[in-house]
């Protein structure tokens, strides 16, 4: 209401003060108050003024002075000119020429203007309207879609990173594996070397003692060792493989070690694996058991290789053994479970892990003694575990039917594997545990007993794969058990119910089965330092173990 006052005051007050409106100049147009009137007069005396009552005002054109007359109003516009004139300029410099009165001109021009007004109010900006709301939407489009695009690049840089990793993760798999074979070949005929030059020199020392003695019994007790000391050992000859690679800068990249090549090729942005003389599957052709020994453990619930020739196994007591693999124990550790451990694993660093699912704890055995390194989360039950290359390790949790899996990092948890990324569980409820590894690209690949099929995911939650059993033709169906990969990223499942091993590549494609060795309900399965396979058979008892790489 203030603001409505305020204009009515500005429109009834006076131009050149601010008293209250009593005149108005139809001339000029002017509103003024009664002292005012005479100094409007005065300031514009060359003009005439038509001073009335505010009443009797007459809203009109206020048409300029002349420039040229003074005194005169220019009311006629001269169309040859294209100015306006006064009365004196018609009878004499434009006398003769086209003239209209002012006002025609100015009402004309303002129906021109009011035309145009309309037109730009109800076409014009409406239409600019709707345009700035389409460049909108395509300025929203185009910003979600580049940054679209720079999440797929982003996903596409770890991509090729993970590839690089995985080559390079192979080669340094290799390497090791390698090298402990070929140490282990040198070292037994090293140890050999030593300990018959320790029984040489204890020999020549008994013979001199012999040879001053003036007792003929010592020297007739004396037996020859020379045909023994003659018998060399057999001298091996290692041939250790060079590293190979063309990096140039643009082309395809390409690494040789001994019979391994892997390469990346960046355009097409994949990676390729080719053995120069022996493909994988000609590998599993040439597949062999090299020992087979039975065990105390019956059933014969877990196993996990340690080192190239020794493995811990554990059944349904107390202890965990650890056995090598021509049969013969080693060691016993004697948890503190109730019953049995739930789980088992080595480290990176070599150290027995175990888990007691009654106490809700996972432990390490080191110097001796048992240390509790995690405690599961309220109301969880730890079961089966894994250790991972970067020292992480991954435990199964369990509750009332339900599976997880959660990644330790110490004794912090930072990874939690239950549902996708669509908020659906991956495992299916049921009974039964998990059993899990994880491949050489980092995915976490797991047996889900009760799904009866193996599912991948990666380390950002997303599944790569899941693989049913149906590609190897089976009669029975599936059963998946302990899985673990190997140097060249297969992955490979025991199938309970097959009495067979899935050979699969790492992107969950089915290569072939291992079905021809009596592998009669396996379960516990793992991968010593030199590439074979430790298979457990639950209810024998028995390990079979397979070389084929």
């Amino acid at each position: 209401m203030s603001a409505s006052k305020s204009r009515a005051q500005e429109v009834l007050s006076c131009d050149l003060c601010d008293n209250p409106i009593q005149q108005f100049c139809n001339n000029c147009q002017v509103n003024l108050c009664v002292e005012c009137v005479s100094k409007h007069v005065d300031k514009f005396q060359s003009l005439s003024h038509d001073i009335v009552h505010f009443r009797n005002r007459k809203i009109q054109l206020v048409c300029p002075e002349c420039k040229i007359h003074s005194g005169q109003r220019c009311e006629v516009f001269c169309h040859d000119c294209q100015t306006p004139v006064c009365v004196m300029c018609c009878i004499g410099p434009h006398q003769g020429h086209h003239a209209v009165e002012l006002n025609k001109i100015i009402e004309k021009k303002k129906q021109e203007i009011q035309k145009e007004t309309e037109e730009i109010e109800s076409k014009l900006i409406p239409k600019y309207q709707e345009a700035d709301i389409n460049i909108k939407i395509e300025i929203s489009k185009a910003t979600t879609h580049y940054a679209k695009l720079e999440k797929e690049q982003e996903c596409q840089r770890k991509l090729w990173h993970q590839e690089v990793d995985s080559i390079f993760d192979t080669f340094d798999m290799m390497i090791h594996t390698m090298k402990d074979r070929d140490l282990v070949a040198l070292t037994t005929i090293h140890v050999k070397l030593e300990n018959t030059i320790q029984n040489m020199t204890q020999t020549v020392r008994q013979n001199k003692e012999i040879l001053k003695s003036k007792k003929p019994e010592e020297v007739t007790r004396c037996s020859s060792k020379l045909k023994e000391f003659k018998d060399f050992p057999t001298s091996i000859t290692i041939k250790t493989p060079n590293l190979n690679s063309n990096t140039i800068k643009g082309k395809e990249l390409r690494i040789e070690l001994g019979e391994m090549t892997a390469t990346l090729t960046l355009p097409a942005m994949r990676k390729s694996f080719d053995q120069i003389t022996t493909s994988s599957k000609e590998s599993f052709d040439k597949a062999k058991i090299v020992a087979s020994f039975p065990t105390e453990c019956r059933p014969l619930g877990k196993i996990t290789c340690f080192g190239s020739e020794d493995a811990w196994i554990c059944g349904e007591n107390q202890e965990i053994t650890r056995i090598d693999i021509h049969g013969y124990v080693q060691d016993v550790v004697r948890t503190t479970c109730k019953y049995w451990p739930a789980g088992i694993m080595v480290t990176k660093q070599n150290d027995l892990v175990f888990s007691d699912s009654l106490r809700r704890t996972v432990n390490i055995v080191k110097h001796g003694g048992t240390e509790t390194i995690i405690n599961a989360p309220r109301g969880w039950k730890p079961y089966r575990l894994f250790c991972t290359r970067s020292g992480d390790i991954l435990v199964n949790m369990f509750i009332q039917g339900k599976n997880k899996i959660l990644r330790y990092q110490g004794h912090k948890i930072i990874q939690e594997i239950v549902k996708d990324e669509r908020g659906t569980p991956i495992f299916k409820r049921g009974p039964f545990r998990l059993f899990m590894t994880e491949n050489k690209n980092g995915d976490v690949c797991v047996s889900d007993v009760n799904g009866n099929n193996v599912v991948a995911v990666d380390r950002t939650g997303h599944i790569q794969f899941t693989y049913d059993g149906k590609p190897s033709g089976k009669n029975n169906a599936f059963g998946p058990r302990c899985l673990v990969t190997d140097s060249l990223s297969h992955l490979i499942v025991a199938d309970f119910n097959n009495d067979c091993l899935h050979i699969l590549d790492q992107n969950g494609h089915f290569l072939r089965c291992l079905d021809t060795f009596g592998l009669e309900n396996p379960n516990g399965l793992s991968v010593d330092g030199e590439g074979r396979l430790w298979v457990g058979l639950l209810n024998a008892g028995i390990i079979r173990v397979i070389q084929y790489l």
